[in-house]
């Protein structure tokens, strides 16, 4: 390297030294790895016994060492200098280089990482600094000490140490978009996974119903451990929304959670989907390709539509949950993981064992811990609440205001059977949200076949008239009173005469006369009968 210089003139080897920086600088992205490279570069050509690449650090309001040549870690630290202090200091202050022939004659050099006890006897060491400029503002400096050989060269060396520092500053200024756009990467995911974890909280997910404390009480139990979970309840019952409640609540929370649909693959493309495969393993894999239990190693995998899954399947996600291993698709390897198991089905897998379509060893493998959702019509106490919460998150994302819910309205949720579940809800809602053009929630805005159903009530109402009632309730109580003979009548006649004085005092405010005149009986009667049957009334 050095006859390779030495055949060549000044201005020569300083273009020969900018080209090998040039390619240094756009290697890598690692700062002490760059300056280490380009001063090891000089330190051929030029004979430079030590470099340090200092920089301004804001957090001890210092300038330190980033990076260095011929200086131990020790060394390192004793470099920090105060803006304006020595001559490293003063240089980042001016943003004016220094350059100074004989180190050991220099009153302002501080010598604070021990440079001068390095000199032999008789010799003469130089001492080069010149600043790091961004946008023309000094944020650090490159000095570099080496032998005095003469004036000229040491301008030359110094000239060509300010045209480094140029390169340096870019790579420098690089380095800091690149650390800023990674640290606000990082920023944002920890933010992600707080907001994630926040809701995926146990006590957000909406519920007070029993079913759903049970529920609530057994994922909360399961999520601290690493056993599988077997989900079971009917579609759109919110299954996946547990699934993430215990990851998100589990130790390996900060670990990916990953989903996969069963029912949504055929059979060559779910295998692919679960274990990756290898270039080649079929038409179509034109590359090595990771899977979904790869994927969520550390984490959590959501296997939805469990019962869905081919018999060969089976046997390799049986082998998966006993051994943590298993191969891609057409690879011999086998790759070990660490996943833990979420599964779901809306269908009874133990039917499907019985008729011979799920592995009963799986199944027994799955069935670790098992929750059981309850459908929305087993759980209605829930409806209220969830209307409301659905309410707030659709109004809020289309900037609505669809807010009064009228009692018979709510009732119609309530006596609705929700064969769609939560999911079937929420689309009603939302559906709502969207439509509505004031703040009532009014029948309109359901969907056709809510609206079918609370029409079909109505008509059958309509057409119970008196007599047919009278008849039903004759036949009713005949059959249920048959044997109590000389009792049915007192007991049929005095049940309507109760509800019928009932009603009519609610109508009338609870006043007995009104309500006497309304019946058409005598104040006294109704007197004697409210007394009898225990009624409250007003006077």
């Amino acid at each position: 390297m050095h006859e390779y210089y030495a055949r060549m003139d000044s201005h020569e080897q300083e273009i020969a030294i900018l080209d090998s920086i040039s390619e240094i600088l756009g290697s890598s992205l690692e700062l002490e790895d760059l300056f280490g490279q380009v001063m090891k570069l000089l330190e051929r050509r030029l004979g430079i016994r030590r470099a340090a690449l200092v920089i301004q650090d804001e957090t001890i309001d210092r300038l330190r060492i980033a990076a260095a040549i011929g200086l131990n870690e020790k060394e390192m630290q004793l470099g920090q200098y105060r803006i304006g202090e020595g001559i490293t200091g003063k240089v980042v202050e001016t943003g004016e280089g220094r350059t100074v022939a004989d180190l050991a004659a220099e009153p302002e050099f501080l010598d604070r990482t021990n440079v001068i006890g390095l000199i032999p006897p008789n010799e003469k060491w130089s001492f080069i600094c010149v600043p790091i400029k961004i946008a023309d503002k000094p944020i650090g400096a490159i000095t570099i000490t080496k032998p005095y050989s003469d004036g000229p060269t040491l301008e030359d060396n110094a000239r060509l140490l300010r045209i480094i520092s140029g390169n340096i500053a870019q790579a420098l200024h690089i380095n800091q978009i690149v650390k800023l756009e990674k640290d606000q990467w990082l920023e944002q995911m920890q933010r992600m996974r707080e907001n994630l974890r926040s809701k995926f909280r146990f006590e957000n997910i909406i519920g007070t119903s029993q079913a759903m404390m049970d529920v609530l009480a057994t994922a909360g139990q399961v999520a601290a451990s690493r056993a599988t979970v077997l989900i079971l309840g009917e579609t759109g019952t919110g299954k996946e929304l547990i699934a993430k409640a215990i990851h998100y609540n589990s130790p390996r929370r900060d670990k990916p959670f990953i989903r996969v649909n069963c029912g949504a693959l055929t059979d060559t493309l779910l295998e692919s989907e679960l274990f990756g495969h290898v270039e080649g393993a079929f038409t179509g894999a034109v590359r090595d390709k990771i899977g979904r239990f790869e994927a969520a190693d550390g984490g959590t995998i959501f296997l939805d539509e469990i019962g869905t899954m081919d018999a060969q399947l089976q046997v390799k996600l049986l082998r998966v949950l006993q051994e943590r291993e298993f191969e891609r698709v057409g690879d011999a390897r086998t790759v070990k993981c660490d996943v833990r198991v979420i599964a779901a089905t809306n269908l009874d897998l133990t039917e499907e064992v019985r008729q011979g379509n799920f592995r009963e060893d799986l199944y027994y493998r799955l069935n670790v811990v098992t929750v059981y959702l309850p459908s929305l019509r087993n759980r209605r106490a829930d409806i209220p609440l969830l209307v409301d919460h659905f309410l707030d998150k659709y109004n809020a994302e289309n900037n609505r205001n669809v807010r009064k819910v009228s009692r018979e309205l709510m009732n119609t949720l309530m006596r609705y059977p929700w064969p769609g579940n939560v999911r079937e809800l929420e689309n009603a809602i939302e559906r709502a949200v969207v439509l509505g053009h004031t703040d009532e929630f009014t029948e309109d805005l359901l969907p056709m076949n809510i609206r079918m159903f609370v029409q079909q009530g109505r008509d059958k109402l309509q057409a119970e008239t008196i007599e047919s009632l009278a008849r039903k309730l004759s036949e009713q109580a005949i059959e249920e009173y048959g044997m109590r003979e000389g009792e049915v009548w007192d007991l049929v006649v005095g049940e309507i005469e109760k509800q019928l004085i009932s009603k009519a005092l609610e109508r009338n405010g609870g006043v007995k006369t009104r309500s006497a005149d309304f019946l058409g009986i005598n104040r006294n009667t109704l007197n004697k009968k409210v007394k009898d049957y225990n009624i409250d009334a007003s006077d």
